[in-house]
């Protein structure tokens, strides 16, 4: 079939190559022109594995196809996907300004009957809105349905998810037009689920929402078991054996960042606003989830009475391991603060390291290897629970003026860290402690 996706972010690029790679004929259309001619030669803007290896080859299949001209994007197309940002406004809410303008070149632009499929993450009504732009806008005598599609992929494991999902969700009201997308879907092989439009809208914020929620309440559970000398992944394993529970998403930490749950939570709390409903509960997540990012801060000014000309160590820059994205990352506020107080900082990622130049404070030291940023540091915090930070030589630390590490990914075992003489102070697991409240340091 052949497809059209306009945007070329995150959603829409993967989209795309996935399409693409189970046969379909796709076409990508974006307004940036270097962008466009970078993806032409089978280079990915964004770092995500398998991306680029599967674009290269359905380019030289002639599956997949990069442009800037409407024209050329929706000529012939049957299949148009809206993969453009919806990015958070000052006040919570989701900004359209994108999704509307995507709404009007469709309609200047489409040569024939099509189904147009909206993959951004929009709030409950927004699809309708897109059908009266474009049919109170078309060029040409033309039918149009729009069909909600939202996405669920996880960054860093993108690919894998386009073809090991739980659920496609087609959300229509129109059934021949929801077969279509149902048709185009069917070779990744994961279960589909229809529903109407607006039930579709909000399959997607409430899920991550719900997701945002269990992430914060484990991180609660988490700070009262530093109170009470608990240890928290033994608390989340026998959590997760209830299969009512589940064991994803209970690793304590410090938040969650990325450019869905922060976002979509508020937006949700907008939606309900807007309907006079008072989402208390969402209100909450969020909240403690702003909290928590501040956790390694808590635990380092109790461990220095200043901060004035210590020299600490970031393992980890980006919001989550094999992803290069910076939104709403940990390390932004972590750093920004640690800054302000007169340390000296240097951050390590082994791929987010020039988005994070572009973000990060201009104060910032960067690091090539874990081994060169903790040297000679007076504390290490882990920020990102990157391969290379978990399975480095312990023996590193040793090059620290003293072998301090303040972990907020729990990538380390309480014994290892034990037997190797590191001070070591984690997320909602107990510290060893002398009877006047003093960390032993082992080994």
């Amino acid at each position: 079939m052949n497809i059209s996706v306009v945007g070329t972010g995150y959603v829409g690029l993967v989209t795309g190559v996935s399409l693409s790679e189970i046969g379909h004929y796709v076409t990508c259309i974006d307004i940036d022109e270097t962008k466009v001619e970078q993806m032409k030669q089978g280079i990915s803007p964004i770092y995500e594995p398998g991306l680029s290896e599967m674009m290269t080859n359905n380019i030289e299949e002639s599956r997949l196809h990069f442009t800037t001209d409407y024209t050329t994007g929706l000529n012939n197309t049957d299949v148009t996907y809206i993969a453009v940002g919806t990015p958070e406004m000052e006040d919570g809410t989701a900004d359209l300004s994108f999704v509307k303008q995507v709404a009007f070149d469709i309609a200047g632009h489409v040569q024939k009957d099509t189904v147009v499929v909206t993959k951004s993450t929009v709030p409950v009504g927004t699809n309708d809105k897109i059908r009266d732009v474009i049919t109170n806008n078309l060029s040409k005598d033309v039918n149009i349905d729009v069909v909600s599609n939202p996405e669920f992929l996880k960054e860093g494991s993108a690919i894998h998810d386009s073809f090991n999902g739980d659920r496609i969700v087609i959300g229509s009201d129109s059934d021949a037009a929801a077969k279509i997308i149902e048709d185009i879907n069917e070779p990744f092989g994961v279960p589909i689920y229809k529903t109407d439009v607006r039930s579709a809208e909000m399959i997607k914020y409430a899920s991550n929402a719900f997701l945002a929620t269990k992430i914060s309440f484990i991180n609660e559970i988490a700070n009262i078991c530093d109170r009470v000398n608990a240890n928290v992944d033994d608390v989340a394993k026998g959590m997760g054996m209830d299969k009512r529970i589940g064991d994803k998403f209970l690793n304590a930490g410090i938040g969650y960042g990325g450019s869905c749950f922060p976002k979509d939570t508020k937006a949700l709390i907008q939606i309900a606003g807007n309907v006079d409903y008072d989402f208390e509960l969402l209100k909450g997540v969020v909240k403690v989830n702003q909290k928590q990012q501040a956790l390694l801060l808590d635990k380092l000014y109790e461990r220095f009475t200043s901060l004035k000309g210590k020299r600490i160590a970031v393992l980890g820059l980006a919001f989550k391991p094999n992803t290069d994205d910076m939104r709403e990352a940990a390390s932004i506020v972590l750093t920004e603060k640690l800054i302000e107080q007169g340390a000296e900082v240097v951050g390590y990622d082994p791929i987010a390291m020039d988005n994070a130049k572009t973000v990060l404070s201009d104060g910032m030291f960067y690091a090539d290897s874990v081994d060169a940023a903790v040297e000679d540091s007076d504390a290490t915090l882990i920020v990102t629970e990157w391969d290379d930070v978990k399975h480095v030589d312990l023996e590193v630390f040793r090059s620290m003026t003293y072998p301090l590490v303040i972990d907020g990914r729990n990538c380390f075992g309480l014994d290892e860290m034990k037997e190797a003489g590191i001070e070591y102070h984690s997320v909602g697991r107990p510290l060893e402690k002398t009877k006047e409240g003093n960390v032993i340091l082992q080994g």
